[in-house]
C-alpha cells in the first residue's frame, strides 16, 4: 500500500465536490471522513485510490491512497488530473469579480472545475441523462451500471467498451431505455472498439476539433458534446445554455420573472469568456447546495 500528502497553494472546496459526487448513487463518499474512492482503470486494471480531505478551503491538503505502489506515480497523476489540483481558482475569482457575477462568486468561492473519473463512463452516462429528469436518469444509469459494471472494494466501475457493445439493444429496453437511447450507447461503444472514435485521442485536440468529430456520432447533440468537453477534458469555456438547470439559476440569481431568452444567454456569456465553465458550475452549485 502507498500513500501520498499533497498541499495545495490556493483556496479549493473539496466540500462542495464531495456534495456533489455523493449526489451520484454510483459514487462511493464518506462524507463524515470527508473521503471518496475513485476508481481508476488503466487498461485492464482496476485500481481505487483513496482520497481524504485533511486541510480546509483556505488550506487545503489531501492524503491519496492506493495498493499496488508500482503504479504510484501514475495513479496520483491521473488524481491530480481528475480534481484538477493545478488549475488557479484564485485568478478565476479575481476575474469574476469584475463581472456581473461578482456576487456569485463572492458567495460560492473555489468552486473547482473537475474531470469525471473515466472518459467512456463520463460520455455513456451523459447519454442516457439527456433530455431526461435527473431522478429517471440515475435511476437508469445505476441500472446498467449494476447489472453490466463491476464493484471492486465496494466501488462500481462501469463497463468497458468491448463488454457494453456485446449488449443486445432489447436488454436496455427491458431496463426502461428507449430503443433509440439504447441503440446510442451501444453503438458508441462499437465504435470505440472498431477504432471509428478514440476518446483519448481529444485530448490533444482544440475544442472545436471535439465538438465537430463527437457530433457526428447518432444520439449526441451539442448539449452532451459540451458536458462531455467540461467533465472528461476539463475544458475552461463552455456553457450548455440549453441546460435547466443553468436556466433556472440565472433567473434566481438576477431575480426575473421568467426564464432567460437563449438570446440572453448568449449575450451575457460573452463576458464569462474564457471561463464559462466556472460560470456554469458556480450557477449549478447556487441551486444544488441546501
Amino acid at each position: 500500500m502507498w500513500q501520498e500528502e499533497i498541499a495545495l497553494t490556493m483556496p479549493y472546496d473539496f466540500d462542495y465536490l464531495l456534495f456533489r459526487m455523493d449526489m451520484d448513487n454510483l459514487n462511493y463518499v464518506d462524507m463524515e471522513n470527508r473521503r471518496v474512492f475513485v476508481p481508476i482503470r488503466i487498461e485492464e486494471e482496476k485500481h481505487v485510490v483513496t482520497v481524504t480531505a485533511t486541510g480546509t478551503t483556505q488550506a487545503p491538503s489531501f492524503l491519496t491512497e492506493g495498493q499496488l505502489v508500482q503504479r504510484k506515480d501514475e495513479l496520483i497523476a491521473r488524481i491530480a488530473a481528475i480534481f484538477a489540483w493545478d488549475q488557479d481558482l484564485n485568478k478565476i475569482g479575481q476575474f469574476f469579480a469584475e463581472t456581473d457575477l461578482a456576487d456569485l462568486f463572492d458567495q460560492y468561492p473555489a468552486t473547482p472545475l473537475i474531470r469525471e473519473f473515466d472518459p467512456f463512463s463520463n460520455l455513456v452516462k451523459t447519454i442516457i441523462h439527456q433530455q431526461l429528469n435527473m431522478s429517471f436518469a440515475q435511476v437508469l444509469t445505476l441500472r446498467f451500471v449494476t447489472t453490466y459494471g463491476e464493484k471492486v472494494d465496494d466501488v462500481w466501475f462501469y463497463p468497458a467498451p468491448n463488454q457494453v457493445a456485446k449488449i443486445p439493444y432489447q436488454e436496455l429496453q427491458d431496463m426502461q431505455f428507449s430503443r433509440r437511447k439504447a441503440e446510442y450507447v451501444i453503438d458508441t461503444a462499437q465504435k470505440i472498439v472498431d477504432g471509428e472514435l478514440d476518446l483519448y485521442s481529444f485530448y490533444d485536440k482544440t475544442d472545436q476539433e471535439v465538438m465537430k468529430e463527437l457530433v457526428k456520432i447518432r444520439g449526441i447533440g451539442a448539449w452532451t458534446a459540451q458536458n462531455w468537453l467540461m467533465f472528461s477534458l476539463g475544458r475552461q469555456d463552455h456553457f450548455p445554455s440549453s441546460d435547466i438547470g443553468i436556466q433556472n439559476a440565472l433567473k434566481q440569481y438576477f431575480g426575473l420573472d421568467k426564464k432567460p431568452s437563449a438570446q440572453q444567454l448568449e449575450e451575457w456569456n460573452q463576458f464569462w469568456e474564457p471561463y464559462r465553465s466556472y460560470a456554469a458550475m458556480t450557477l449549478w452549485r447556487s441551486i444544488e447546495e441546501p
